[in-house]
């Protein structure tokens, strides 16, 4: 098992993998907890489906994928925001109505244009297909938006759980809430290639739901989620490669499984730990009533 496993690290395309995952693993876990806690889960998705009309036109024009997918999530984020503030609209709604029209147009123009890609890599990615070069995207990327949130995260927490009084001290909240879209774009765009557009999501919003769980403090909720999605990333691409499955939905699997535990066996907010807690702290029965 050892020897096997040694001769497998041993292949560039498996080093590439692993290194793309833990990156990406840790950039996504970092914005997870913020997207959580603030209730963007549903963005996350929205952009992710949005910049399919972007890869596609970029594709088309012979561009980096990178721009079009950019530019086609920064314009989801900007359209959720504009037709939330000036209709009666609740977000989700808004966020529902276009991510669905833009992954529609997607779908319309990929059918129009002769691209040399198939949709398959597009929507689940081809994270064994990699190259040093997409690595070190990655890595520029994932360094970038760390380095935002954690400088940041004081006025990120407080625009989360407080917008009201963020905006009274004289926090920046429009700066604030267009720049994390902004990152949060960036983060999905570089993990297009790896996970592609459906899988990123799970990415986004599972290690932040499991770090949820388990600390109630925001710094360790950001240690818990860095170090679940990246042991989930090795488990996920090393398990595929001795199961023989995909790689990407392998570590989504795996993010899953450990939601489950998290979810029953949590130490403080497990359904299971609960309910063993309150059958202790039950009064005894008066034998006498």
């Amino acid at each position: 098992m050892l020897a096997s496993l040694a001769e497998s690290l041993s292949y560039d395309f498996i080093q590439q993998a692993l290194t793309m995952a833990i990156l990406l693993s840790v950039a996504a876990a970092v914005l997870s907890c913020l997207l959580v806690l603030r209730g963007w889960a549903l963005m996350g998705d929205a952009i992710s489906h949005a910049v399919l009309p972007g890869i596609v036109l970029a594709y088309a024009a012979g561009i980096p994928v990178v721009i079009g997918a950019f530019v086609a999530g920064l314009f989801c984020s900007v359209a959720t925001g504009y037709l939330s503030e000036n209709s009666r609209l609740k977000e989700d709604t808004v966020m529902g109505i276009v991510f669905s029209g833009m992954f529609g147009l997607g779908i319309l123009l990929f059918s129009m244009f002769q691209i040399d890609v198939h949709l398959h890599e597009i929507l689940f990615g081809d994270i064994l297909g990699l190259s040093w070069s997409d690595v070190a995207k990655t890595g520029v990327v994932a360094v970038v938006a760390c380095a935002v949130i954690l400088v940041k995260r004081k006025d990120l927490m407080l625009l989360a759980f407080d917008p009201q009084h963020a905006k009274t001290i004289g926090l920046p909240i429009s700066l604030l809430h267009y720049g994390l879209l902004i990152v949060l774009s960036v983060v999905i765009v570089a993990g297009l290639k790896a996970v592609g557009i459906i899988l990123v999501i799970a990415l986004l919003i599972a290690p932040g739901a499991i770090a949820h769980l388990l600390a109630d403090r925001f710094d360790r909720m950001l240690l818990v989620a860095v170090v679940v999605s990246i042991v989930c990333a090795v488990v996920g691409v090393l398990g595929s490669l001795y199961i023989g499955s995909a790689t990407a939905p392998t570590i989504v699997l795996a993010l899953m499984v450990v939601f489950i535990l998290a979810f029953l066996f949590a130490p403080t907010h497990g359904v299971v730990t609960r309910t063993l807690t309150s059958k202790r702290i039950e009064p005894p029965i008066d034998p006498m009533k």
